[in-house]
């Protein structure tokens, strides 16, 4: 652990959902960061969770389980982030493979309505794009980009596939009560993902009182009032503070690894939250 620094990253996609890297690959990034716990939280997906505790362990890494998941508040998509549950619980399990089914019917009608637009991709090089991750948008625009139909990935979502854009469906998600009580069945701990990006105070209090227990303090979307504010309110109201950096890599970018983290005692105030549900994945 000598080589280690003491900090903790809590927000790294793999390509199980719309990151770059495999799982085993984004542990062998971190080794030359020297962080000390890492949570891979991809979208709607644990599936690499496992595979990286397994291979972390030999470097003296600490993997806690992750996963953002998306809900439904107010009309939009929101994310929360979901940390040191059971990853083998049933019905997570049960809710995340639905989850799956129903990214994979909406991969299919954004597909059908782009081709109706005239721009002939097939869902079957979108399968291929997402592999063993969970297919969404990131997927598609990656084969826009591939077959020349936008300019850049960005593009993709400027021009078809962003909210309220003509190829876009809306995403199946939860109401956050539900989403909350899923987790907690599961031992895990909520977290407000990334708030400066698109929550008010007024959202930050209502999801509070529905019962979330962390809030994302540390993002790369946060400047340094946003980060004294949210550390304010996670003080006010009892919540533990998470953070770190959104890694994707890829056509998202590296540069944000080893950048963004938050103290590896904010890990344990986190773990022990998790401990007084009456289950921890490191005790």
């Amino acid at each position: 652990m000598s080589n280690l620094n003491g900090h903790a990253d809590l927000h790294l996609h793999t390509n199980r959902s719309d990151g770059h890297y495999s799982p085993k690959e984004l542990i062998d990034l971190v080794r030359s960061h020297s962080l000390r716990a890492v949570a891979l939280v991809d979208h709607d997906d644990i599936s690499g969770v496992q595979e990286a505790i397994d291979y972390a362990s030999q470097f003296g890494i600490e993997v806690i389980s992750g996963v953002e998941l998306s809900v439904n508040y107010l009309h939009y998509d929101l994310h929360i982030l979901a940390y040191c549950f059971d990853h083998q619980n049933l019905q997570l399990v049960d809710h995340l493979k639905m989850i799956r089914v129903e990214r994979l019917k909406r991969a299919r009608k954004i597909v059908e309505k782009l081709n109706k637009m005239g721009i002939p991709i097939s869902f079957d090089s979108v399968m291929r794009k997402a592999g063993a991750g969970s297919v969404g948008r990131p997927h598609i625009a990656s084969v826009l980009l591939d077959e020349g139909h936008v300019y850049s990935f960005q593009d993709a979502f400027n021009r078809f596939l962003g909210d309220g854009k003509p190829a876009n469906i809306d995403k199946y998600r939860l109401d956050i009560q539900t989403t909350i009580g899923i987790v907690r069945t599961a031992g895990g701990i909520c977290s407000i993902a990334h708030p400066g990006l698109q929550l008010g105070q007024e959202d930050l209090l209502f999801l509070i009182k529905a019962g979330v227990q962390g809030i994302e303090v540390i993002h790369p979307a946060h400047g340094e009032e946003q980060v004294r504010s949210y550390r304010q309110l996670a003080q006010t109201y009892g919540l533990v503070e998470t953070g770190g950096s959104d890694f994707h890599g890829g056509k998202k970018g590296d540069e944000v690894l080893g950048k963004y983290f938050i103290p590896y005692p904010a890990v344990e105030r986190l773990k022990e939250s998790a401990r007084l549900l009456g289950y921890s994945q490191n005790v």
